[in-house]
């Protein structure tokens, strides 16, 4: 596949990374306003790092957009003209609405908009899709594209905000708490970094329980809570303390503010 990442900031260095260690590229052009700081690239052959965004459109079948939301409207004007029936537009971009870029592009495109996370560089991405009508014709290429970097589901456009939140910022959630479960075990005696570890691979096993085996996480917890054990008694400090309230506060927090920036 000919891949162009238009802007190719941290989350698209993360999509890159997760294309070439997946061989999913058969060439990938990377654009940056100022490409020297990431030419070296280049040293993978098949990369080509430019600040010609049409250059890359030219080139490119599959164009995927990660850049800032300010300027995703000057860049689609820019490139317009040079698209054609081959080129899938998948967006990365928080709140530009499908309605909006064919507004600029025209609704004859295949139009897809994307929202994966930072875990894509390793492969483990939750990413989201949702498209135009056009669009619907490409939607099982794009999930090729990301499955090979995660996992990927299809959701109705007005769940985007909500799955940002989810799967984005859910990132930063789950490393709060790895990071807090880290602090635990040091306190109970562990070095920093056994600690760190025991943290993590706990984390990556009780997820993998559940891809694995599909059930409720409260099914795997009664596996491991035994009468009068400590596994109950943690567990029930926790909730005492608000643990799963907390976590629902936050991530409607983050639903709210999400919402009125997309408002502004």
């Amino acid at each position: 596949m000919k891949i162009a990442i238009i802007g190719t900031g941290n989350l698209g260095l993360s999509i890159a990374k997760g294309l070439i260690i997946n061989n999913a590229v058969t060439t990938l052009y990377l654009t940056k306003k100022n490409p020297d700081s990431i030419k070296s690239w280049e040293e993978y052959g098949n990369v080509t790092v430019t600040s010609d965004n049409r250059q890359a459109v030219q080139n490119s079948d599959i164009l995927i957009f990660a850049v800032q939301p300010r300027q995703f409207e000057g860049i689609l004007h820019e490139i317009k003209d040079l698209l054609n029936d081959k080129h899938v537009l998948i967006s990365t971009i928080t709140g530009f609405k499908i309605k909006k870029i064919e507004a600029i592009v025209g609704d004859d495109n295949y139009i897809i908009r994307s929202m994966p996370n930072t875990a894509i560089s390793v492969g483990k991405s939750m990413t989201c899709i949702c498209s135009n009508e056009k669009g619907k014709q490409r939607v099982e290429l794009t999930r090729a594209i990301f499955n090979k970097l995660g996992t990927s589901i299809e959701i109705p456009e007005e769940q985007m905000r909500a799955a940002t939140v989810i799967c984005a910022s859910g990132i930063a959630f789950w490393m709060r708490l790895v990071r807090a479960t880290t602090q635990g075990a040091i306190q109970l005696g562990f070095d920093a970094k056994e600690a760190r570890e025991l943290a993590m691979h706990t984390c990556m096993g009780a997820a993998s329980l559940l891809v694995e085996s599909g059930n409720h996480p409260e099914e795997e917890i009664d596996k491991v809570t035994t009468p009068r054990g400590c596994t109950i008694e943690g567990l029930n400090e926790m909730e005492h303390s608000g643990l799963s309230s907390s976590l629902i506060k936050g991530i409607v927090a983050s639903f709210n503010k999400i919402n009125q920036i997309a408002d502004l």
